[in-house]
C-alpha cells in the first residue's frame, strides 16, 4: 500500500473538440436565415479563435452559438476568454477569443492558499502550469477536490493522475 497519494489539478482543452465545435457552429450559421448574406467567419489560429461578423449583434449571436457548441462537445465555457469587440471599417465587427490552457501562477497560488487554509495535512505543489496535491489520507484528497470544485477560479479544472 502506498504511503502517500496524489493527484494533479490541470486545465486542459481537447483541441480536436474545439475544431469540431467551430465546424459545427459554422455549419449552423450557414443554415440560419438571419445570417443569410452576411460575412461571418470563425477561425482557429493556434490558441485563439477569431470571429468576424457584420455587426456587434450578429457577432454576439455567433459567440453564443460557439459557446453552445463548445459546451455540447464537453468543453467548459470558462475555457474561452472573450476579448474586446472591435468595430471595424465597413460595418464589420470582430473579436479575438483566447483559449485558456494551463493554470496561471497567480491562480495556482490562490488555490494553494485555499488548500492551506483548511489546515489539512496536504501538500500542494505548483509544477509549471499544473498543481500537484499529495497527502497520506485519500479522504483528505477527496475533500480538497470538493473544495476546488466549489470555488470559482475563472478556469475549467480537471483532476488527473490520481494515485
Amino acid at each position: 500500500m502506498a504511503s502517500t497519494y496524489s493527484f494533479d489539478v490541470v486545465s486542459e482543452i481537447d483541441m480536436q473538440e474545439v475544431d469540431n465545435a467551430i465546424n459545427q457552429a459554422m455549419k449552423e450559421i450557414k443554415q440560419r436565415y438571419d445570417f443569410k448574406g452576411t460575412k461571418t467567419e470563425i477561425n482557429l489560429v493556434k490558441d485563439e479563435v477569431k470571429i468576424i461578423s457584420d455587426d456587434e449583434f450578429k457577432l454576439n449571436s455567433v459567440i453564443d452559438i460557439l459557446q453552445g457548441k463548445l459546451i455540447k462537445r464537453g468543453i467548459s465555457s470558462k475555457a474561452l476568454e472573450i476579448g474586446k469587440i472591435d468595430s471595424g471599417s465597413l460595418g464589420t465587427a470582430k473579436v479575438d477569443c483566447k483559449l485558456i490552457k494551463g493554470i496561471a501562477t497567480d491562480k495556482a497560488k490562490k488555490m494553494v492558499a485555499d488548500i492551506k487554509a483548511t489546515k489539512m495535512k496536504i501538500q500542494a505543489q505548483i509544477m509549471d502550469n499544473q498543481l500537484r496535491i499529495s497527502g497520506k489520507d485519500k479522504d483528505d484528497l477527496q475533500a480538497v477536490m470538493q473544495l476546488l470544485k466549489s470555488k470559482d477560479y475563472g478556469i475549467a479544472l480537471q483532476f488527473t493522475n490520481y494515485r
